[in-house]
């Protein structure tokens, strides 16, 4: 299971970090756990999210063991990450 994290470059969700549930062509499905959930994914061109390269372990690590995510964890990665931005800058 691949994990990937975006960053929305464009919209009022600009600069949103966002966990990618699922890809089709030109498009992703994103959720952060909250506004957009498993049950509601927020759909985003491709021209308007740009990947995250670089995740820290502890971040990767308690999404890689569960078999199925729920919003709860989503959220608690997405938070994480934030906070983990916020700390290097």
């Amino acid at each position: 299971m691949s994990i990937e994290f975006a960053k929305s470059l464009s919209g009022h969700d600009k600069n949103r970090i966002y966990y990618i549930w699922k890809k089709e062509e030109r498009f992703a499905y994103l959720v952060d756990g909250k506004t957009h959930t498993l049950e509601k994914p927020k759909k985003k061109n491709e021209k308007h999210y740009q990947i995250v390269k670089q995740i820290p372990g502890f971040i990767l690590e308690p999404l890689s063991k569960e078999e199925t995510l729920t919003d709860a964890m989503i959220y608690r990665a997405v938070k994480a990450y934030d906070q983990s931005i916020s700390r290097r800058q």
